[in-house]
């Protein structure tokens, strides 16, 4: 009890300009959270006892939102504390054992404020997302206790057994997906998204940050090693497939270990790296994107994908065939995709004389939808307007515009 720090705050910096100044040093774009961040702030310059927010980060691995939570505690001058929730099974891990137990021990929250040394410390509840749930209880719900404003201020813990005010402490939850939070606890949390970078992103992100950090873990001084813009966007588009820069951040280590052992070896070497150099340490590229290939054939037409990892080009290629108007859908084809496909037919049926189109070619000939890269699953409803387009270019046999790639749903409306 006396070892917990009641009422002993560290002082807030106020100073708005630096605490922007750090966010912007230690991380690249994430506009949105910064600017939660500096609102924060403001408000609590102007009113001194306000309940601090509880935010939750989601978003794709390797963006940093973990990091995030550490710059946020020295933009603000408070202490830092991480709690990694994943895999966390036990209701007791959160609200502690009774002392009736043999090795009972305060709950992780109690731990960590003590362990902090702070009674407002900024608080990152990592991998919220993977909590587990078993007989010993459920810790996503005794969560819903610690991350409520209106009740946290006197939380109680099962080995302290008096209430301990948790409300000046800055939450911030971290997590991949939404999908697995239970709606109670997601109903108390400030949702932030934060997005997969851009590739212009990326290649600042090297240039400033990923690479100067790998010289200094591989002992090379700045003048050792230089990577040109063009040549890092070649890293990440031939051997990378992320949203965020972990994948990145090896391939530059790999990088930079080939150069340092050519440096240890006394072996010449070129310092600005060329396409070559990077084959020979990297080896073969690894990835390689869709190109577009113009559209020569009616019946094909470019549309958009959305990936995990970032947008994307694919084809959609149909095909007439003698036969008694049956559709075929291939491509590893989802539900939904392959429900576009038939209603953009049955708008085409319903609206042939507006195309031109007579209408008996729709029982004497079969229509074949194929979308390419077999091998990928593919769904969603948004290749509607791809599909009317190809199948409208199939039976009127006219080329879609060149340059031309679509994304959208369509409705038996059109």
């Amino acid at each position: 009890l006396l070892d917990l720090p009641w009422s002993e705050f560290t002082k807030d910096n106020f100073d708005l300009k630096r605490a922007q100044r750090i966010l912007d040093k230690d991380h690249f774009g994430l506009e949105k959270v910064k600017q939660r961040i500096v609102e924060y702030l403001a408000v609590l310059k102007l009113k001194r006892d306000m309940k601090a927010p509880i935010l939750c980060l989601v978003g794709p691995p390797g963006v940093g939102k973990t990091s995030l939570g550490k710059s946020i505690a020295k933009a603000l001058g408070r202490k830092y504390v991480r709690m990694a929730l994943g895999g966390i099974r036990d209701e007791a891990e959160i609200r502690g054992h009774r002392k009736t137990y043999i090795g009972a021990m305060p709950g992780r929250i109690i731990s960590s404020i003590k362990k902090a040394g702070a009674d407002n410390p900024v608080f990152v509840l990592d991998e919220i997302d993977k909590v587990g749930t078993d007989h010993r209880g459920d810790p996503s719900s005794a969560l819903l206790e610690v991350l409520d404003p209106e009740q946290n201020n006197a939380f109680y813990d099962h080995y302290v057994e008096v209430d301990y005010d948790l409300s000046n402490i800055l939450f911030i939850a971290t997590a991949n997906s939404l999908s697995t939070i239970q709606p109670a606890l997601l109903d108390r949390m400030e949702i932030i998204e934060v997005n997969g970078y851009t590739i212009e992103e990326k290649i600042e992100i090297a240039k400033k940050y990923l690479l100067p950090k790998q010289k200094e873990n591989h002992g090379l001084q700045s003048k050792d090693i230089n990577l040109k813009p063009a040549l890092i966007e070649k890293v990440i588009e031939d051997y990378t497939r992320e949203s965020g820069v972990r994948g990145l951040e090896k391939k530059i280590g790999s990088l930079v270990r080939g150069v340092a052992t050519k440096l240890a070896m006394e072996e010449e070497y070129n310092v600005t790296l060329a396409n070559e150099d990077i084959e020979r340490i990297l080896g073969a590229p690894i990835y390689d994107k869709d190109l577009y290939e113009g559209n020569e054939v009616a019946g094909v037409v470019t549309g958009l994908a959305w990936t995990s990892v970032g947008g994307d080009i694919l084809f959609i290629e149909s095909s007439l065939s003698p036969g008694k108007g049956k559709l075929t859908l291939t491509g590893n084809l989802g539900d939904v995709m392959k429900e576009s496909a038939v209603i953009a037919l049955a708008y085409l049926r319903a609206h042939a004389a507006e195309f031109g189109i007579d209408y008996t070619l729709f029982d004497n000939w079969d229509v074949h939808v194929h979308v390419p890269a077999g091998a990928t699953p593919k769904d969603g409803p948004s290749a509607g307007v791809t599909m009317l387009t190809a199948l409208t270019s199939a039976f009127t046999q006219r080329k879609v515009k060149q340059n031309l790639a679509m994304t959208g749903e369509i409705t038996l409306r059109g």
